[in-house]
């Protein structure tokens, strides 16, 4: 599933695609979609703005209307001059939007809704959203009191939680705990205010980084080349992730892995430099 830098960058660049300008044309092969351009016209409308929050990307139409989607794990959206060939087929399209210069086309895009402002404040999931890592006013304490509420979780499954904190997945998950010598499979419980801190601010400068002009603006959706290291070389730019049986940047122990929580999501981490005890961890 792409996570929020991704989500992030598509947005920024279908802004920069699409917003100000006026759509002239509106195509979808999902009924719910096309039924509100019936009967409200999609074409003829701004595209004000595209944001991302979290792992959803929310298009603002004047007169109140917008286009909210989420990826899920096989979805993308493309941009392209009229006339220009898709790369991928007519029928994966799920939605169209047209101005006079670019077509905005989503691919595989599971989920995509109408909605109004107030529509969207009851919408399920969306709404109980927690703060997002790019959100560009982020308060870390607010942060760490909604894991400190969580005490019985294991700190990676609850970096996954989109109610707690918006925008991580299991790529994020396993480089930031290992960036804050913290083991994945720890309760929040026995996790200090520092290491929490620790944790938030980590997740906000990961993502931070990978969202940078220069960290690249492409639209799909697939995995881009992240990078948590700082390192150039594209061989080293993750510390832990997929890195089974490979040595620790830091150490030269062996990175191991296991599935964790209900989604058997696999974490990746180092045993020497992320041990279970709090107290080795904290010396």
């Amino acid at each position: 599933m792409p996570e929020g830098d991704t989500i992030f960058r598509a947005a920024r660049t279908l802004h920069l695609a699409l917003g100000g300008h006026q759509t002239t044309s509106f195509e979808s092969v999902l009924p719910h979609l096309t039924r509100v351009d019936v009967d409200e016209s999609v074409v003829g409308r701004i595209v004000e703005k595209v944001e991302a929050h979290g792992k959803w990307m929310l298009i603002y139409f004047s007169g109140d209307l917008i286009l909210l989607s989420h990826m899920l794990m096989s979805g993308s959206w493309h941009i392209y001059r009229p006339g220009e060939e898709w790369k991928r087929g007519r029928y994966h399209m799920r939605v169209v939007i047209g101005t006079a210069k670019i077509l905005a086309v989503a691919f595989n895009v599971p989920i995509a809704e109408f909605h109004t402002a107030e529509s969207l404040k009851r919408r399920e999931v969306f709404n109980a959203l927690g703060p997002s890592t790019l959100a560009r006013e982020f308060d870390v304490d607010t942060v760490v009191a909604r894991l400190r509420a969580r005490p019985d979780l294991e700190i990676g499954v609850s970096l996954l939680i989109q109610s707690l904190l918006a925008g991580i997945g299991n790529v994020f998950k396993s480089e930031i705990c290992f960036a804050c010598g913290i083991n994945p499979f720890r309760r929040v419980a026995s996790l200090s205010e520092k290491d929490l801190k620790c944790l938030v601010l980590q997740s906000r400068k990961f993502m931070l980084a990978n969202v940078s002009e220069a960290s690249g603006d492409k639209i799909t959706t697939y995995v881009p080349l992240r990078r948590t290291t700082g390192r150039v070389n594209p061989a080293q730019r993750l510390w832990v992730y997929k890195r089974v049986g490979e040595p620790c940047r830091r150490c030269g122990g062996n990175i191991v892995s296991r599935k964790q929580g209900l989604d058997a999501r696999t974490s990746f981490w180092c045993p020497q430099c992320q041990p279970m005890e709090a107290k080795a961890a904290n010396a």
